[in-house]
């Protein structure tokens, strides 16, 4: 195996150790997908694929396929003779994933094999610590280390103040300040995208994340656009895509994304909000509800100021949507059982 390929595209000994059981086949990286077609790189260079109709069959959930940054294992290593076939898809260390746009809980696998991800948030009306909290829930969920990306920071006045407005709900995060018209935090965004490790970077749309990889990269890789006159972003970027860096490490683009539905995300929920369950044993009862009880920790923290109301809102919320996702019917049956039991007692006060 070509040395090279191994150093620039992530790849490590558990991986070509998993790769070496399957005689005759040959190592490749999924860099771009597209419907049913995925553009993947092998050792000797980048190619088309698509999966084998046994590996269909096997499929039982829409996570299984290949996805942008998966490593998997092809019928050849080069487009020489027509497009690849892939047969097998080889353990993901981490994986991105949420629930898909719309009502049914379809999983949607973004990127995967993820060493850190950027959650780029722009300093203008795009900047929204309750959506940082599900970006921060998913990511962590996911076995990425998150960064948070402020962006445009040349149009803010007071950068500290959302620095610590993004601390307070981080949790020891890094988080970086960056502007492309001023040439700030280059070095900084620069020190997690080394050779070998893969960065991907979300974010709503107009944040400045293509703008970040021209800038990272020097050339015009990706079309910008403007922000529009409501100071919403424009869809730029209309697929995910791996790119490999002049220094060798790789960015992992992504659409902005309208809907960041979670799917079995309890993990995540539990390093995201951290400062909130230390409170959960302190409570006068062992089975608090923190809705009325006397003696709540919760309430008696937000009420003394050391816990923002609107953080523990976003937790519950964000706890019952996590909830409904694992176990709809589940979830359903207990929250028409709790009404039930409200409405009973209501009229009973009559």
């Amino acid at each position: 195996m070509c040395y090279d390929f191994v150093k620039k595209y992530g790849l490590n000994e558990k991986i070509i150790k998993e790769a070496m059981q399957y005689e005759g086949l040959f190592l490749g990286r999924v860099l771009v997908q597209s419907k049913d077609i995925y553009r993947v790189v092998s050792e000797k260079g980048e190619f088309f694929a698509e999966i084998s109709g046994k590996f269909r069959f096997q499929i039982e959930q829409h996570s299984s396929y290949p996805a942008v940054g998966d490593f998997v294992m092809l019928d050849r290593d080069s487009g020489t003779n027509g497009n690849g076939i892939i047969h097998h898809v080889l353990s993901r260390r981490s994986a991105f994933i949420r629930k898909a746009a719309g009502k049914a809980t379809k999983e949607q696998v973004v990127a995967t094999n993820i060493d850190t991800t950027f959650i780029c948030m722009s300093v203008n009306n795009d900047f929204n610590l309750r959506r940082l909290e599900r970006y921060l829930v998913l990511v962590w969920e996911s076995g990425s280390i998150p960064v948070v990306v402020l962006t445009k920071i040349d149009l803010c006045e007071d950068i500290n103040t959302l620095f610590r407005a993004v601390d307070s709900v981080g949790m020891g995060v890094d988080i970086l300040g960056i502007s492309t018209i001023e040439k700030e935090g280059f070095e900084d965004v620069m020190s997690y995208i080394t050779e070998g490790k893969t960065v991907a970077l979300l974010g709503s749309s107009g944040v400045g994340k293509s703008t970040l990889i021209n800038w990272l990269t020097g050339i015009e890789t990706l079309e910008t656009q403007t922000i529009r006159n409501d100071d919403k972003g424009r869809h730029t970027t209309t697929r995910r895509e791996l790119m490999l860096m002049p220094n060798g490490g790789m960015i992992i683009d992504t659409p902005g994304m309208r809907e960041l539905g979670l799917m079995d995300s309890e993990s995540g929920l539990d390093k995201t909000f951290g400062d909130i369950e230390v409170y959960f044993g302190s409570c006068h009862f062992r089975d608090c509800k923190h809705t009325n009880e006397p003696g709540c920790a919760i309430y008696a923290a937000i009420k003394e100021g050391a816990l923002s109301e609107k953080r523990w809102l976003s937790y519950l919320k964000l706890k019952a949507e996590d909830a409904f996702s694992e176990n709809p019917d589940a979830y359903l049956k207990k929250k028409n059982e709790k009404f039930k039991n409200i409405s009973k007692l209501h009229k009973n006060k009559k």
